[in-house]
């Protein structure tokens, strides 16, 4: 099997091998990432974790659990601009830095192992954890708790004063939701740094993962675009048309669209 077949495999066990999947994801990009070498290394990490951890029911252990991953090293990758590294999960256990989502995989993976709950939540702009059943959430760079005063302030840093937090922000992020959203950050890092290939790689898994976006496919579309491969992107621009309810957006893709070449004069 490949990397994708790998990755999509481990989303079908019960309970779904995420932190294994993300590994699947890095070695798309890089072949010599071996995941069960990764997890295997992984094993001191949780000893270390476990003999740090103050005496208290499980419950109360996933702030601890976050706290002393963050004493460990492991915090929000402050580089700019942000480099794919900060969302492969390989790089993110070797120089202990990363994206909130890669971190929250990472304490997801290890809060598992020591048998305390915890869930991801899908907050826009800054993926979240929480205990299930709790009334704040924790994030995952370091375990500061949040409550929806803190929530809100969180959101409008992110998306501007107008923007309004509801009940969708608090969601439950299913494994395959996950990787998705970290597929999605890769994309944008991998387009970022002018690797189109790398970001076709990670917008092919966006699709397969859920389901998608008019900005799914309009990302991919450009992608197709600068690699020169108009028939791909007429396809994905056509789709996007349809999903899109935004009047200005089907506009400028109608106009697109027309700046095409024809299929019959396409190579590809």
């Amino acid at each position: 099997m490949n990397p994708r077949q790998h990755c999509l495999l481990c989303l079908q066990r019960t309970p779904a091998s995420l932190l294994e999947a993300a590994l699947w994801i890095a070695a798309e990009h890089d072949p010599t990432v071996v995941p069960a070498s990764a997890l295997a290394q992984l094993h001191p990490l949780q000893l270390d974790i476990a003999h740090s951890l103050p005496v208290l029911p499980p419950r109360e252990l996933a702030q601890p659990l976050l706290r002393v991953l963050n004493t460990l090293g492991f915090q929000q990758d402050e580089y700019q601009p942000i480099r794919p590294q900060a969302a492969l999960l390989d790089h993110v256990l070797q120089r202990r830095r990363g994206q909130p989502l890669a971190l929250a995989i990472l304490a997801l993976e290890l809060a598992h192992r020591l048998h305390i709950p915890l869930e991801g939540v899908n907050f826009p702009g800054h993926f979240l954890l929480r205990v299930p059943g709790a009334d704040y959430l924790l994030d995952p760079c370091g375990g500061r708790r949040l409550y929806p005063a803190d929530c809100r302030e969180l959101l409008h840093r992110q998306y501007g004063a107008n923007a309004a937090l509801n009940a969708e922000h608090f969601a439950v992020a299913s494994p395959a939701q996950m990787l998705q959203r970290l597929s999605r950050n890769l994309r944008q890092l991998h387009t970022h740094h002018d690797n189109d290939l790398a970001a076709l790689i990670d917008a092919e898994r966006v699709m397969q993962l859920g389901p998608v976006s008019s900005a799914d496919y309009l990302a991919r579309a450009t992608l197709y675009g600068r690699l020169s491969c108009p028939q791909a992107e007429r396809f994905d621009l056509q789709h996007a048309l349809l999903l899109s309810d935004d009047p200005l957006q089907r506009l400028k893709l109608t106009e697109r669209l027309g700046q095409l070449p024809s299929a019959s004069r396409s190579l590809h």
